[in-house]
């Protein structure tokens, strides 16, 4: 893998920022004439903006489906709204009075700390937090 900046998150398409915490086959993913480095997080990150960024739900099912070793939890934000899934790795929300955070893994001990579910999809707005079973 090149060891530059175009392997390395945030990807990006117009408004929407793209980081992927995990692995994926490239096989799987065939290439993408956009993607800005041959790594796995680039090809995934040009194939969901060429797929649409607000179905990240359809494309990490249909991306796990065809790759069963895969690792996808994306975290996406567009400015206004986060979108984040996991699916065969950790994520984590804390909801606080000031905001949401969500992250792979606790950054400290606070209580308000919720595990989610492998194979769901966190859905954060300034009003609401969602969380969605992918499979069901």
């Amino acid at each position: 893998m090149p060891a530059d900046e175009t392997a390395a998150a945030p990807f990006q398409s117009r408004q929407w920022l793209l980081s992927h915490n995990g692995v994926v086959d490239r096989a799987v993913l065939g290439p993408h004439p956009a993607a800005e480095s041959v790594s796995d997080s680039a090809q995934l990150a040009a194939h969901l903006f060429e797929f649409g960024p607000e179905h990240v739900a359809k494309f990490v099912v249909s991306v796990g489906r065809r790759d069963p070793g895969a690792r996808l939890n994306l975290l996406l934000t567009d400015g206004r709204r986060i979108l984040a899934t996991r699916w065969h790795d950790t994520l984590s929300i804390l909801r606080a009075d000031d905001g949401t955070v969500v992250a792979s893994e606790p950054y400290d001990d606070d209580p308000r700390w919720t595990e989610i579910p492998d194979h769901h999809l966190v859905d954060v707005t300034a009003d609401t937090v969602t969380i969605t079973d992918l499979e069901r």
